[in-house]
């Protein structure tokens, strides 16, 4: 239900968009004289596109996520933690309503964890080995129940479909943007030209820039969400004391790599025009709402 209504949202989005180029002309200015752009046909194209690396990438993020951090997969307990690690993500995903993820330690002397997956019912839970040692087991069960909420909420997901209606204007913007530059300041009237070639990378660039800040907006809110969601499940005061044990042992610095930092219960924090390229909001911020009952 949340895949298609999901699906239903974005494609209503991309025929607003062309009934709105329609409207306007664009459509008629952009295939000019039969050598320009087919707008439908170049929308169809940009979302085959957009949505199809966005979908490629979240099928491939548990197989991607294991080989980024070294994590490896809990298949038997081999110690009293390991066991109290499966009986409780176990629990925890029982009381969310989702199937059992797999679970996995990798090797970090930073605390941290991730959640990642297709799917809820076919999702990967991780803990680093320094959360597990410095963290006390309320805490950790906290963290835990943060990253079962960001699979119950369907968070991976979610995100991925917006970076894919993202990425489809991107692209979409940049070639109307080649276009424009080529036929109309270049008067190239023979095809698409050079112009319409290095002006439609640029223009990607540049919107792929702004367009980060977009998904960025959006992974900073899920955030929020599986923190209640883990409050919820964990109890308040645990995940506010695992947020606070994260503060005290980050000191702002980035403790997953870079291609996984989206994906941890944190990241190191920005300041000023930085903070609007930031995957997770200040874990002060996030104590905060917690302590308001947000």
């Amino acid at each position: 239900m949340r895949i298609g209504l999901l699906l239903l949202t974005n494609l209503a989005v991309m025929l607003i968009a062309s009934v709105v180029f329609s409207l306007l002309g664009l459509s008629g200015i952009l295939d000019a004289d039969g050598i320009g752009l087919n707008l439908g046909a170049l929308l169809v194209w940009c979302a085959l596109l957009g949505f199809g690396g966005s979908f490629v990438s979240l099928a491939l993020s548990k197989w991607m996520a294991k080989r980024a951090t070294r994590a490896a997969v809990i298949e038997a307990p081999g110690n009293e933690t390991e066991n109290w690690l499966l009986d409780t993500v176990a629990r925890l995903a029982e009381d969310a309503g989702i199937g059992m993820p797999e679970v996995a330690i990798f090797p970090s002397p930073q605390p941290n964890a991730f959640a990642t997956g297709a799917t809820s019912n076919s999702a990967l839970v991780a803990v680093s080995s320094g959360l597990l040692q410095q963290m006390n087991q309320d805490e950790v069960e906290a963290v835990l129940g943060h990253e079962i909420g960001h699979i119950a909420n369907g968070d991976m997901l979610t995100l991925t479909l917006i970076q894919g209606v993202v990425n489809t204007f991107v692209i979409l913007l940049s070639r109307v943007v080649g276009y424009v530059v080529d036929r109309y300041l270049l008067r190239n009237e023979t095809g698409l030209g050079i112009g319409y070639f290095v002006t439609s990378i640029a223009a990607q660039i540049f919107f792929g820039i702004l367009a980060s800040a977009i998904v960025m907006w959006f992974s900073r809110r899920r955030e929020f969400r599986a923190d209640a969601r883990g409050a919820e499940l964990a109890g308040r005061e645990k995940m506010i004391s695992a947020l606070e044990r994260l503060r005290a042992a980050s000191r702002g610095a980035d403790t997953m790599p870079q291609s996984m930092a989206a994906f941890g219960i944190s990241a190191g924090t920005r300041r000023g025009i930085r903070a609007l390229y930031s995957s997770h909001p200040p874990l002060e911020t996030r104590i905060a709402a917690l302590r308001a009952g947000e």
